[in-house]
C-alpha cells in the first residue's frame, strides 16, 4: 500500500459519512426510514464481517449475538422501565458477555465444526426465546412503548420515534463503529487477524496467541452485532424472535459476500444493494426473487470477491 494510502481511506470514509447525512435532506420519507434501517443492519453485517471477512471464520450463529442486544436492550424498557441510554448499555453488555462464552466454547472446533457449533447454538437461543414467552413475547414478539423511546438529555430531549431523529441516531452509530472498524483492521492487532486467516499454524510460530486473538475478534463482533441489535429495537420499536433465529445468520453472511468479504465498506455496499434490489423489484413483480437470483447470479460472475472486493483487486488496491 502506498504512503498516501492511510488518508485516502479516511478521506473515503469519512465521504460516505457526509454523502449519508446529505441524503437525510433529500430523500422522500419512505427512503427516509428505509436507509435508516439500512444502516442499522449494516452494523450488523460489519460486526459478521469482522469474524468472517478478516479471521476467515464461518459463523451461522450471529444472529443470537444481535438477538442479545435486541432482547437486552428491548426487556430492560419493557419489563425493568430502565431508560433508552441504560437499555443500549445493557444490550451490548448481553453481547458481549454471550460473544465471551460462546467463544470460549466454539473456538475449541476449526472449519466445518466451528459453523455447526455456532449454529446449534443459535438455535439453543431463539429456543429459549420460545421457551420464555412470559417475558420475551415468544413467536408474537413485544413492541417497545413510543413514550419510553425518548432519550432524556438534561432540559431538552430526544424522541427516537422522530424520523429525523431516528436517521441521525443510526448515521452516529454507523459512523462510530465504521471509524472504530477501520482503525482495528488497519492496526497491527487487524494484521494479526488477517494473517490467521491465511496461515494460522505460521502465525502461531512467529509467537502469537492465535487462541486469544481469535476470542477478542469473536468478542468484539458479537458486541457491534448487539449494538445493532439494541440500537434496533429503540428506533423501530420492536423486539422479535425471527431476529434471533438461525436464518437470519445467514442475511449478514449474504450482504458481506455481496459487498466483499475483509472491506470496511462492503457491508454497506451489499446490504444496500440486497435492499434496494427487492424493493424495486417488488414494486413491479410479485416473481421479485427471482430478480434476486438473477441479480446474485451476475454478482458472482462479474464480481466473484464481491462488489467492493473485486473493485479493489482490479483497479484500487489501497481500499481497506
Amino acid at each position: 500500500m502506498s504512503e498516501a494510502s492511510p488518508a485516502k481511506a479516511y478521506a473515503l470514509h469519512l465521504g460516505v459519512i457526509a454523502l449519508l447525512f446529505a441524503l437525510s435532506f433529500v430523500l422522500p420519507e419512505y427512503y427516509h426510514g428505509l436507509l435508516a434501517r439500512i444502516m442499522v443492519l449494516a452494523v450488523f453485517a460489519m460486526g459478521y464481517n469482522m469474524l468472517f471477512g478478516y479471521v476467515g471464520l464461518l459463523s451461522l450463529g450471529h444472529a443470537m449475538f444481535f438477538g442479545a442486544g435486541l432482547y437486552g436492550a428491548g426487556l430492560a424498557i419493557i419489563q425493568l422501565g430502565w431508560g433508552v441510554p441504560l437499555a443500549f448499555l445493557v444490550g451490548i453488555a448481553c453481547g458481549a458477555v454471550l460473544a465471551l462464552v460462546i467463544g470460549l466454547l466454539a473456538l475449541r472446533t476449526t472449519g466445518v465444526a466451528f459453523m455447526i457449533v455456532t449454529m446449534m447454538f443459535a438455535q439453543v437461543f431463539s429456543l429459549l426465546i420460545l421457551y420464555f414467552a412470559t417475558w420475551t413475547g415468544g413467536d408474537q414478539g413485544q413492541v417497545v412503548p413510543q413514550p419510553a423511546r425518548v432519550l432524556n438529555l438534561g432540559a431538552t430531549s430526544l424522541d427516537l420515534t422522530d424520523p429525523t431523529v431516528r436517521y441521525m441516531s443510526a448515521l452516529l452509530l454507523f459512523s462510530l463503529v465504521l471509524l472504530v472498524t477501520l482503525a482495528i483492521v488497519r492496526s497491527r492487532y487487524g494484521r494479526v487477524l488477517v494473517a490467521i486467516r491465511e496461515n494460522e499454524e505460521r502465525t502461531k510460530m512467529l509467537g502469537y496467541d492465535t487462541f486469544s486473538n481469535k476470542l477478542m475478534a469473536v468478542v468484539v463482533s458479537g458486541t457491534i452485532c448487539a449494538a445493532s441489535g439494541a440500537a434496533y429495537a429503540l428506533l423501530f420499536g420492536y423486539v422479535g424472535s425471527s431476529f434471533a433465529s438461525v436464518q437470519y445468520s445467514i442475511l449478514p453472511l449474504l450482504w458481506v459476500l455481496l459487498g466483499g468479504a475483509a472491506t470496511t465498506l462492503g457491508p454497506l455496499i451489499g446490504t444496500v444493494f440486497m435492499y434496494y434490489v427487492i424493493d424495486v423489484s417488488s414494486g413491479y413483480t410479485s416473481a421479485y426473487l427471482l430478480i434476486v437470483g438473477i441479480a446474485l447470479i451476475l454478482l458472482v460472475l462479474f464480481f466473484p470477491k464481491g462488489i467492493l472486493g473485486t473493485i479493489r483487486q482490479r483497479w484500487l488496491g489501497w481500499l481497506p
